[in-house]
């Protein structure tokens, strides 16, 4: 992938990255990237930890690891997000489709 700028670090098998979440779209889906981040698109809205419930959801799908592998470790109330997943760098790279 020729542009990994999102990407923070892999340590220990985790791998950590920048996400910008636009909740109550019509799609849950990776859009692209947004400056230095992962755009993330949610059909679900921002209300109540809804939105971020539905990001773990669909990271954990995508990325073929259980919900429990997935941890929003800061933004919860933001925009823009660090997350941490348990798989490595190759495959997380392999399992993100950009457009």
């Amino acid at each position: 992938m020729e542009n990994e700028a999102f990407l923070l670090t892999e340590k220990n098998g985790w791998v950590t990255f920048k996400c910008r979440v636009q909740p109550g779209s019509s799609k849950n889906k990776i859009a692209g990237l947004y400056c230095d981040s992962l755009k993330i698109t949610l059909n679900a809205p921002p209300v109540d930890g809804k939105a971020n419930e539905e990001l773990i959801k669909f990271l954990a799908k995508t990325l073929d690891i259980p919900k429990s592998s997935v941890l929003i470790i800061s933004g919860l109330t933001s925009r823009n997000k660090s997350i941490r997943c348990n798989l490595s760098k190759t495959k997380f790279l392999s399992m993100i489709k950009l457009p």
